[in-house]
Parts: C-alpha cells; structure tokens; sequence
C-alpha cells in the first residue's frame, strides 16, 4: 500500500463533496471543492515546470489567504517540489527589515523561485534580488496552466519547509517530511475525535483567520482539515483584526466545531466585540477554542468565557495546547472535553527555588496538558538532566513529528521552561528571555500580564527586559510599553508611573527604568510575538524609534498586523 503524502491528501479529499469556502470583505464566501482545488493546483503544477521548477526545488510563496495560495502550494507539491510559505509585507512599517528578513530567509531555504501576487509583486522584487533567486520572481496570475508531469513522492521526502517565529533569534528553517507532517495531523486528529467521535448527526468543521505562513494556520487548520477530510472556512487574517467579530460570526454561520488562536485574539474579541455586531450569533457548536501560540493568560480564558457564554460559548470548548514550528505543530493538549485547568502557585518558590508549590492568591498559571498520542514530554536541568515533577526546568520535547537532525538523544530542546504538575505541563517563559534581579528569576510574561488591563497600554505590545547597562554590574528591569493609538502623548509620564505601580504591587519589584514608545515601535515576528532579543538590542543601541509609514501600504500599521496584539 502507497504511503500517504500531501499530494495523496489532496487526491484523497478531491473524492469527497468536502471543500474550502473563502470569506471577502462582505463575509461573503467563495467555495471550493477539493476536487476543484486539485484540478487547479495540478495545471498549476504543470506550469511551475514548464518555468524549470524540477522535484527537490524550493518554492517560496508569499500570497494572501485566497484559493491562490492552495494553488501555489499544492502545485509546488504536486511537481515534486518544496513549498515553504513566507509573510507578506503589509504587517511591517519598516520595510527595509522585511526586506532584509525576507531575503535572509529566501536565502537560507534556497528557494529557486518566488511565488507572489501582482498586487505585491513590486515590492517583492527587491527581496528577490537580495537573496539572488535562481528563477527569480513570478506572479500567481502568470503561470501558465500546463498539464503536468506525474512525479512520484516517498513519504520520507521533505514536503514542506516552514520557519519557526523568531521571537529569540533570527527564524530558522524547518524541514519536515511528508510522514513527519502527517504524524502530527493524525495526532490531532486522534485527540479531536476521541473526545468528540463524528456520526450522522454530528461531523467536524473548522474556521480559521490564522495566517497560512504560520504553522498554527497551515498545518492546524488548512492540512488538518484536508486529512480528514473535513469543510474548512478561512478567513484573511486583516479581516479578523480588523473587525474581530467577524470569526464569531463564521463560527456561527458554518455550525464551526473547531477554531483555533493565540490568546490576545480570545482577550481582542471580549474586549472589542459589541452586540450589536452578534446579532443571531449562536456559538454551542464550537466544541474547541484551540488557544496556543503564545503564553495562556488564565484572565483572558474567563473574560472571554464570561462574555459570551449568552451566545452559547460553553466554559469546556476552551482548550489551551502547545507546541512549535519544530514539532509541526501541537505536542500536547488539555483535556478537550473539560474545562481548562488553572492553579495558582506560589511566585517566590518558582522565582528563586524553582518548584512549583500550589498557593492560593499566587501566580495563576494555566495547563496546556498532556502530550500526544506517541509524543513524551520531559523536564530538564541546565546539563539535560531530568528534574523531578514539579520542579522548573527546561521543557524537552520528543515526538513521531521531530526532525532527528534536531535533537538530542531524541530529544528536542523547545527553548522553554515549564514544570509537570499531575502530569500536566505548565509553562515558564522561555530560557532565553529569563529575567535574573538579584537572585531571583522571572518570566517576562508574568511582568507583561500586569500591564494588561492598564488603559493606556495596548494590550500584548509590551517587553520586559534584563539589561546589564554599559559599565553596570548587575541586571536592570527595563519596561518598554506602546501607547494606545487613541492615547495622546501627554499620557506618558502618568502611564509611567502606572506601569511602576502596577509592576510593584502585583509583582513584588519596581522597574529601573520605563520607556513608554508609540504605536507600532517594538520589533515582531512574523506572528506578531515581540522579539525581545531584538528589543533589548534596539533598546541598548537607542534605536527605538516609530516605524515609517508607506502610504502605498495602507494594510501596514494596525490594520494589518496579522497575529499582532492591540488596539
């Protein structure tokens, strides 16, 4: 029996009525079969090798979230070659780092052409040039369409190409093959059925806003969907920003049993979304509110649950998980028919002990569960040693998902820091980013999350820093937080002592040194998480300034953040 591969996936799901519907800017939709979409990323297939785009070749698509992307990715796939999706360019406000990123990542993935859009191919151009693209640029809309040539795909080849986020380092490519991508889907896919099995009565169907470059859109939505296979409704990432509501109102619409974002989406809805703007909306089909991707503010769990459980959202579909670029995707899952499981901790035994003791009224931290069928967690001292449960350490990862060439014994090194408790994993904030004030370690999203609620700050657009000053000799705290847009600049000096106060009190440390910045100034991944690394570097080297404005680039700024936190 032939292996499946993505191709197999896509011939497998053209057999079904099941398909693709795309949302416009009047929530219209359009809607594709999978057998439409087959039939388009096949000429599409054959007219990539008709430029010279031969098996093994890598083609980097940077297209929005339309039917075109199905047929760039699917027809690189198709032809044997490798697809790896990059961001587009109206999310930056400075394009000279876009194009310095993009060109850096064209080179490192060695991609022989670039796949893009009329609408962007002049701006791409020059990225192209930068990173000296074999093939060069080419337009979605001018390939011609072309019979193509069958091209047998192992299991074991590379099928895809994706970056991880960046957010402690330049992004790094990850390439996973056909049997690695699908392990992970099937993993999910166990989860989700064994918690809610389908029947005649009830089947699976998915919405998603979620960037196709991003692995939480890609795989989790659009290949998890398509393996199943199951309808799945996308809608472009700039519409959801925004106006959030439009997501709920899809959910709705489409009877939606499975969503999935990062938490400042969940925080945006129940702080933006009137309703007036949810007029008929009906929300008891969603059985899974997938929240990952970045830190699970337990407050933002219970505001958005709080505001609209009147419209039938139920308390057990929010499902904190977890998981990396690296891994495909999702390593582990809370218990997706129960409610979400949070703890409060004592914060001095985590900051300078490093264990984890329950502590009424401490530091409430959320579980993001249990790792995947066939996935295995592990905790490790700074050596890799194991730690034992409920002790703070380095989160380890291994998996059917995993690149070896990755690893470790086996072993993955996320980068994160976290601790098992009832064999849940809670996580800590990340190796890289640990702040140390004389002794004492903390997670700069812990010292973010106070900042939350203070009204002058747009929310998730701020870092906490550990900066050791030229000729100092110990660890500064440095707070950088983005004013509101509507927030005028006479604000600052009383928003900085309100970020003071409210770091004092609820943290227990009062920071050295607070720098409040206009919108849109701190340095982010392509999915919108601030690059402290990059922050601090700024910081040090009195760069941080407002980004330029490109009028040709109206989506840039707010309006098109994709995964970017804010008002």
């Amino acid at each position: 029996m032939t292996e499946i591969t993505l191709p197999g996936l896509l011939e497998r799901a053209s057999k079904t009525n099941r398909g693709v519907s795309f949302i416009d800017r009047s929530e219209k939709a359009s809607f594709y079969t999978y057998a439409q979409l087959h039939e388009r990323a096949a000429l599409t297939a054959g007219g990539l090798q008709s430029l010279g785009i031969c098996a093994g070749d890598v083609v980097a698509i940077v297209l929005p979230t339309a039917v075109d992307f199905y047929s760039a990715f699917f027809g690189a796939s198709l032809a044997g070659a490798i697809p790896v999706a990059l961001y587009p360019p109206f999310r930056l406000g400075h394009l000279e780092e876009y194009h310095a990123r993009t060109a850096a990542m064209l080179e490192e993935s060695r991609a022989r052409l670039l796949v893009t859009s009329r609408r962007m191919a002049r701006l791409l151009d020059r990225s192209a040039g930068e990173a000296e693209v074999d093939l060069g640029l080419v337009t979605v809309e001018d390939i011609p369409n072309a019979a193509p040539n069958v091209v047998n795909v192992s299991a074991d080849g590379e099928a895809l190409m994706q970056f991880s986020s960046g957010s402690t380092r330049e992004p790094q490519a990850v390439r996973l093959s056909h049997r690695e991508i699908l392990a992970n889907v099937d993993a999910i896919r166990e989860v989700i059925l064994k918690a809610y099995p389908e029947s005649a009565e009830f089947t699976h169907r998915a919405v998603s806003w979620l960037p196709l470059y991003h692995d939480m859109g890609l795989v989790g939505s659009m290949l998890t969907s398509l393996a199943h296979p199951s309808d799945l409704v996308l809608i472009p990432p700039e519409y959801f920003v925004h106006r959030p509501a439009v997501w709920l109102r899809a959910i709705s619409r489409y009877r939606a049993t499975v969503s999935a974002a990062p938490n400042f989406a969940y925080g945006l809805c129940a702080d933006r979304v009137r309703d007036d703007e949810l007029e008929g909306v009906d929300l008891s089909t969603w059985c899974l509110a997938l929240n990952g991707a970045e830190p699970v503010a337990p407050s933002v769990l219970r505001r958005f649950e709080g505001r609209f459980r009147s419209f039938g959202f139920r308390e057990s579909a929010l499902t904190p998980v977890y998981g990396l670029a690296e891994a495909a995707l999702a390593v582990t899952f809370a218990a997706p028919e129960l409610s979400a499981h949070t703890r409060f901790f004592d914060r001095d035994a985590l900051g300078e002990r490093g264990v984890a003791e329950p502590r009424e009224g401490g530091l409430e931290l959320a579980s993001v569960g249990k790792p995947l069928p066939g996935y295995r967690l592990r905790i490790a001292d700074q050596k890799g040693r194991p730690v034992g449960s409920r002790h703070l350490g380095r989160v380890l990862v291994s998996g059917p998902s995993i690149p070896m060439d990755l690893t470790r014994e086996g072993w993955l090194d996320t980068g994160d820091r976290g601790f098992l408790f009832d064999d849940e994993l809670y996580l800590y904030g990340r190796n890289k980013d640990l702040i140390v004030l004389r002794g004492r370690n903390y997670a700069p999203q812990d010292i973010e999350l106070a900042l939350d609620d203070l009204l002058d700050v747009r929310k998730g657009c701020t870092a906490a820093l550990g900066v050791v000053p030229e000729g100092g000799e110990r660890e500064e705290l440095v707070i950088l937080v983005e004013r509101n847009r509507a927030s005028p600049p006479s604000v600052d000096p009383r928003l900085a002592q309100a970020v003071r106060d409210s770091i004092a009190s609820r943290i227990g440390v009062v920071p050295d040194v607070v720098r409040v910045l206009e919108p849109g100034t701190l340095p982010r991944t392509s999915n919108g998480k601030i690059r402290r690394v990059e922050a601090r570097r700024r910081y040090l080297a009195g760069e941080l300034t407002a980004p330029r404005r490109w009028p040709y680039l109206r989506l840039a700024g707010d309006a098109l953040l994709s995964l970017v936190r804010g008002k």
